[in-house]
């Protein structure tokens, strides 16, 4: 038995005996509220409780000694880890993912922290079949394949055999909180993991539900509706970007900019954010349904019932089905200018947490950290800056959304959520592109709910 499993097994043990202890304190009380308890019973009661008290205690010690123990140890292999060499990396028999800890990674934080000899090495193996290049990509491969290998293997290849390489992890964590900011709405979809194969997902939605009405009288048929669902279909779709770099970097080592895969992190997660607000037909704008605010002159005051509208309307669509999290999207524009208002006027009822002389409280967030505030009704606001701001007959409008948050379905692959390669060597201008890909799915139309304040209202604002 590992230290663990005894941990867990002691922790069972603990808890067994304080539900045993919370049941005699609550025998011992109904033995006391009668008009004349009788005080045997209530002394053996109270013995017991001692007892069991004192076992708690001891027991409760115990499994601190234990954590103690185990913290120990693993600070000890921790620092073990750190400082011992080890030979040359064995051929790794097929077993459960396991974690390289004794031998430094290929292309590390340390020894390349903004990704140059990862994308030199694509460059150089793709150009010349550089030996060195190739080696250390093939070990970089090995080495995710023993980290995440059964995720791994079947996300490296798309459906037409289009092989490449995962973007070592550190680099996408490296760049995780700039590559994030430009993405705030996709971050606060709910996350799905995207299936290994197939171009196609289908997620089912009941078209026709049971019903449930009185019995007319005593043996009569009670009410029966037969329930009925279909599949909607909802495409996988694939992002792409590229980014050249010059034969002369490749061939000497110099002149790969510190951001290339920075861009392209940045670059990938914009435009899955993009997509999933203005894409044609199924981005947010397009499902949502209309909440005019046509206004000359707009104020927040006059704003101020229609953000109230979309958070209603979208309780009443979801009605049960609804989960309480309901949030709003909006541009940075928007929620600066909200908060440069001013008003003499309050709303007729208060809201928890939001003093009764405002209509909002700003959470003083960076943008891209989450939510940044909460709207009048409690709704919590996402900003945006990928939402359109050319809408209207002006081109100067923006939109504010409002949904389920429970109900933007995202789907993104969990392992490698972008592939590299070399492709289409540049010969006439001397550079090679390195293309960087990933496949997502999303819906937002699996109930239909959404809302969006759009109008003259929300025209470019004027601080």
């Amino acid at each position: 038995m590992t230290l663990n499993e005894l941990i867990a097994r002691r922790k069972r043990d603990l808890n067994s005996k304080i539900r045993e202890y919370n049941d005699l304190v609550e025998e011992l009380d109904a033995a006391r509220a009668g008009e004349s308890p009788d005080a045997a019973v209530v002394d053996a009661l109270r013995e017991r409780k001692a007892a069991l008290g004192e076992a708690t205690r001891s027991m409760q010690e115990d499994v601190e000694k234990l954590e103690r123990e185990l913290d120990a140890d693993e600070k000890v292999a921790a620092r073990q880890a750190e400082v011992t060499d080890v030979p040359e990396a064995r051929e790794v028999a097929a077993r459960a993912p396991v974690t390289v800890t004794s031998e430094k990674r290929t292309y590390n934080a340390h020894e390349d922290p903004k990704g140059l000899q990862f994308a030199l090495d694509v460059a150089r193996q793709f150009q010349f079949n550089d030996p060195a290049s190739s080696e250390r990509l093939a070990r970089h491969m090995k080495e995710e394949r023993v980290e995440r290998g059964d995720k791994l293997v079947s996300r490296a290849v798309g459906t037409s055999a289009f092989s490449g390489l995962t973007v070592p992890q550190y680099l996408v964590d490296e760049f995780a909180p700039a590559a994030k900011a430009s993405r705030p709405f996709a971050d606060a979809c709910r996350p799905h993991a995207l299936p290994a194969k197939g171009m196609t997902l289908s997620i089912g939605k009941v078209t026709t539900s049971t019903s449930v009405d009185n019995q007319a009288s005593e043996n009569a048929n009670v009410s029966e509706t037969d329930i009925d669902d279909s599949l909607i279909p909802v495409p996988v779709q694939t992002a792409a970007g590229s980014q050249t770099i010059s034969r002369q970097a490749i061939e000497r080592g110099e002149g790969i900019e510190d951001t290339t895969i920075d861009d392209l992190v940045r670059g990938y997660a914009t435009n899955l954010d993009s997509k999933l607000l203005n894409q044609v037909t199924t981005g947010l704008s397009a499902v949502a349904a209309a909440i005019a605010y046509t206004d000359g002159t707009p104020t927040a005051t006059e704003l101020y019932p229609k953000l109230l509208a979309g958070p209603a309307a979208v309780e009443a669509l979801l009605l049960d089905q609804g989960v309480g999290d309901t949030i709003a999207v909006m541009h940075s524009r928007r929620w600066y200018w909200l908060q440069s208002q001013l008003t003499s006027t309050w709303p007729l009822f208060g809201q928890p947490g939001v003093a009764a002389q405002l209509g909002g409280v700003n959470y003083a967030e960076r943008y891209g950290a989450g939510f940044r505030g909460v709207l009048p009704s409690g709704t919590p606001v996402i900003v945006d800056n990928n939402i359109g701001t050319a809408f209207g007959a002006g081109t100067n409008e923006d939109e504010i959304y409002f949904g389920g948050q429970s109900e933007f379905h995202l789907w993104e692959d969990p392992a490698a959520p972008m592939l590299i390669r070399a492709e289409q060597p540049k010969a006439k201008s001397l550079g090679v592109d390195l293309v960087v890909y990933g496949y997502f799915a999303y819906l937002f139309t699996r109930r239909v709910h959404a809302q969006k304040v759009a109008g003259t209202g929300l025209v470019t604002p004027v601080f």
